[in-house]
């Protein structure tokens, strides 16, 4: 019987063979690394749900196209989708769970002035990052939070002058009851007293109120040249179908938080006017590929697109950019690189301000049409630098009106 021997070259080249053929297939198929969770925390249910709901489907829009450019440090992103259940406090506890249950790397949400000054306290507390996409008072900066929204000197004063200007100087103030329409009206009134025009009413309702009649009544009966409408959530249908149905059907209305989301569950109102950065019927290319996109995307065939689902769409894109310039995306690490990102979004090209954390923004006044979209009829020239404490009081002064505000207003502040 014939023996055979290897001999040293022989074993090398037996054990280098094995150890291919074990490791080549894990190569062939390398396990992809996990992906980037990212948290999305609006109210799914409550009086905000309306407004809250297509905010998730931006964020969703602009996830899927990153993932799909295949451009992102080799990642791709997860949403994680919280409800705050249209109530400030669960909106607290869901951001607390998703930093440190779900782990996630940024939050995008909030709506309310309420729910995100809870979740600012949150996301200080643990130093993270949330991206807020609604326009708001200002008189706010957080170290942790990139607001995308407009503040009063980019929304509410430039179209309180354009207002006293087009549509009358006799003004009924009518909001919400919480901080946003509180404090909006106070710059709106110092504004009016500066123009030479008369603030003839001032009622707040609570954030879930259909008893509007009282208010329709007390408009018929001062007969104002225009209303300024800071209401928020489900309450605008009631106020404009009672005012459509009642004499002061013709008297303007201007909304600051009234967007094409609202208006397309309501009969078009005559009069009535929207002060936003973004309106749907924008005619760049740009906006047309992003309407159709989410359209495409929205199993409703009524979606419609809005400034603040505008502002969640390209706050995700600012996030990315960051984290890719940071090769990180751990929020204490991106957070420096956010500051100075640039996108050119739907709108106008949107920069955010290294010295306030805030965007520049575009000033629209839209004109409701039968359709359910706003007609644009003016805008400002150029964005304006935003300015969240605006500058004709001290910041010391805004303060203590804020606080005034916080401590007692209503149970939402």
């Amino acid at each position: 019987m014939k023996h055979f021997t290897l001999n040293y070259w022989q074993i090398s080249l037996l054990i280098l063979g094995l150890v291919v053929a074990i490791v080549a297939p894990l190569f062939a198929n390398p396990k992809p690394p996990p992906p980037i969770r990212i948290g999305v925390l609006h109210s799914l249910s409550g009086t905000m749900a309306t407004s809250e709901k297509p905010l998730i489907d931006a964020v969703r829009l602009a996830v899927n196209e990153i993932n799909a450019s295949h451009d992102f440090l080799n990642r791709s992103i997860e949403i994680v989708v919280a409800d705050g259940q249209s109530d400030p406090t669960i909106f607290a506890q869901e951001a607390e769970r998703l930093i440190t249950q779900e782990n996630v790397s940024v939050i995008f949400g909030c709506w309310t002035s309420a729910s995100r000054k809870t979740v600012k306290s949150i996301v200080e507390k643990y130093n993270h990052l949330l991206f807020y996409p609604v326009q708001y008072e200002g008189l706010e900066q957080s170290p942790n939070i990139i607001y995308t929204g407009s503040v009063a000197n980019q929304q509410i004063i430039p179209a309180t002058r354009w207002a006293l200007r087009n549509l009358g100087k006799r003004v009924f103030l009518i909001g919400s009851e919480y901080i946003f329409p509180r404090t909006a009206n106070r710059i709106i009134t110092d504004f009016v007293r500066i123009g030479r025009g008369q603030i003839v009413g001032e009622n707040y309702l609570p954030l879930d109120s259909y008893d509007i009649d009282s208010t329709v009544q007390e408009i018929e009966a001062l007969k104002p040249d225009v209303i300024f409408n800071t209401i928020n959530g489900d309450t605008n249908a009631y106020f404009l179908y009672a005012l459509m149905q009642s004499t002061a059907k013709e008297i303007p209305v201007l909304s600051f938080s009234f967007s094409e989301n609202e208006l397309k569950y309501y009969p078009s109102p005559l009069n009535h006017y929207a002060a936003w950065s973004y309106f749907q019927s924008l005619g760049n290319f740009t906006n047309q590929q992003f309407v159709a996109n989410y359209k495409q995307l929205n199993t409703d065939t009524t979606s419609v697109t809005s400034d603040p689902i505008e502002s969640a769409y390209f706050g995700v894109y600012l996030w990315a950019q960051a984290a890719k310039e940071a090769k990180s995306f751990e929020p204490e690490k991106v957070n420096p690189f956010v500051l100075g990102q640039s996108v050119h979004a739907p709108s106008t090209v949107v920069s955010i301000d290294k010295a306030t954390r805030h965007t520049w923004k575009m000033l629209r006044i839209g004109k409701a049409q039968a359709d359910g979209q706003f007609k644009e009829i003016y805008s400002s020239k150029f964005p304006i630098r935003p300015e969240p404490f605006p500058d004709y009081r001290l910041k010391s002064e805004w303060i203590e009106i804020t606080n005034s505000f916080n401590n007692g207003v209503s149970t939402h502040d």
